[in-house]
């Protein structure tokens, strides 16, 4: 048995479904609640209180935005990368893989490009990627490792964080976000001390966020073209497939709506216009606070009709597209729960004072990076991680005089790390 087979068994042995693991992460924190806090509390009223926090923060409204918004961030990113356009570009970029080395940096380079755009649309970009390099393979006759260009294909999410759909910078870039976030965590006193938003300029569009990035659009295609240099693998063996292979059916009546790209191009371009013309207008006065999770949302929106032509072609992508939403519906609520069942019991106080006592501000951010790294394991969502270790960054951060922006770019590069 090949070392990765050993490795394969041993992770599926440990770790269950994510939504177990949320299941699991919720119980951990429900009996560390009831262990640590509620004081002189009987035990019986005191999880019951427990459990009033947990579903407060289970249905917290604003969050619930939140759960919206990176779902659709997914969904209209996975449409994006269905479109025929999108496959003709990759298409034409199978020029550039020529053998194992060519095509794991050529599919590397071109995920994380897209990736730093949008996490969705990277990830579903690298598996079509990956698939089309390997279907040129058997056209071409020649050698390729699958499974390392399959990797090369994930590779996206190595720094996805870092940009402009990361979950935590767009979520804090909201006026608002981290006052919400707090309140019921903080004193009045302190909690009126955050500001009213972090924005880009100070995390995604910082100097040393900037350096990292290019850092790693370098570095990364290099080890994969380096690894793939050592591998002799033979030809794949697998039956080419189109994404576009259903035949439409001739529409009639009201159905020619559907099919419309009249209609559909002219919706799009009212979308994408309008969402250029608001961005430009709020610039001027606000920096780059225009982009929000809304703002990117509304341009994939309009870019996700443009590039399928129709409405019909668009519907059947996000057809396919939603069911790997599935995760975020039933998992962001969980993630939620913890982070109202920590704040309302105070174990988020406890926590944060004992990173007080044992950190400073200057190797804080260490300690989160090095912390969301693992949580990323257990919390497989950026998103989710920012609800559950957010609040911990922000109290902890405050209380230490800590560079708020650098935390939480700490816990983005943290998630990404494990990915």
């Amino acid at each position: 048995m090949r070392r990765s087979d050993r490795l394969i068994g041993v992770l599926r042995a440990v770790l269950p479904s994510p939504f177990t693991i949320a299941i699991l992460l919720s119980l951990l924190a429900f009996a560390l609640a009831l262990l640590l806090t509620g004081g002189e509390k009987p035990l019986g009223g005191h999880a019951l209180d427990l459990l009033g926090h947990w579903e407060r923060g289970l249905w917290d409204p604003p969050l619930l935005v939140f759960t919206m918004q990176m779902m659709l961030i997914l969904v209209l990113g996975h449409a994006i990368a269905l479109s025929r356009p999108v496959e003709a570009l990759i298409d034409s970029l199978l020029r550039f893989c020529r053998d194992t080395p060519s095509s794991a940096a050529t599919v590397t380079l071109l995920t994380v490009l897209v990736s730093l755009f949008n996490w969705g649309l990277g990830l579903v970009f690298g598996a079509i990627f990956a698939r089309k390099v390997a279907e040129h393979a058997v056209r071409r006759n020649f050698g390729l490792n699958y499974g390392l260009i399959g990797a090369a294909g994930y590779s996206g999410l190595l720094v996805w964080h870092g940009g402009i759909s990361g979950s935590a910078p767009i979520k804090v870039a909201e006026a608002g976000h981290l006052k919400a976030l707090m309140a019921g965590s903080m004193s009045p006193e302190a909690l009126a001390g955050l500001p009213e938003r972090i924005g880009f300029e100070q995390t995604v569009f910082s100097p040393a966020n900037l350096l990292l990035c290019a850092v790693l659009v370098l570095l990364l295609p290099a080890v994969m073209f380096l690894l793939g240099r050592k591998d002799r693998s033979g030809v794949p063996h697998l039956r080419p497939s189109s994404l576009h292979s259903q035949l439409e059916g001739k529409p009639h009546g009201a159905e020619r709506l559907d099919h419309s790209w009249v209609l559909a191009g002219g919706i799009a371009a009212v979308i994408l216009i309008y969402g250029a013309w608001s961005a430009l207008s709020k610039y001027p006065e606000q920096g780059l606070a225009f982009i929000t999770p809304n703002a990117i949302n509304l341009l994939l929106f309009g870019g996700a009709i443009a590039l399928h032509g129709n409405f019909h072609r668009f519907l059947a992508a996000v057809d396919e597209a939603i069911g790997g939403a599935a995760g975020i519906l039933v998992q962001f609520p969980l993630y939620f729960g913890i982070m109202g069942l920590m704040k309302g019991s105070g174990l988020v106080e406890q926590f944060a004072q004992f990173v007080v006592d044992h950190a400073t501000a200057g190797t804080y951010p260490l300690f989160t990076f090095l912390s969301a790294a693992v949580v990323n394991v257990f919390v497989p969502s950026g998103g989710g991680q920012w609800a559950v270790q957010g609040p911990l960054i922000m109290q902890a951060g405050q209380a230490l005089g800590m560079d708020l922006p650098k935390g939480i770019m700490a816990m983005a590069y943290g998630d990404q790390l494990t990915n």
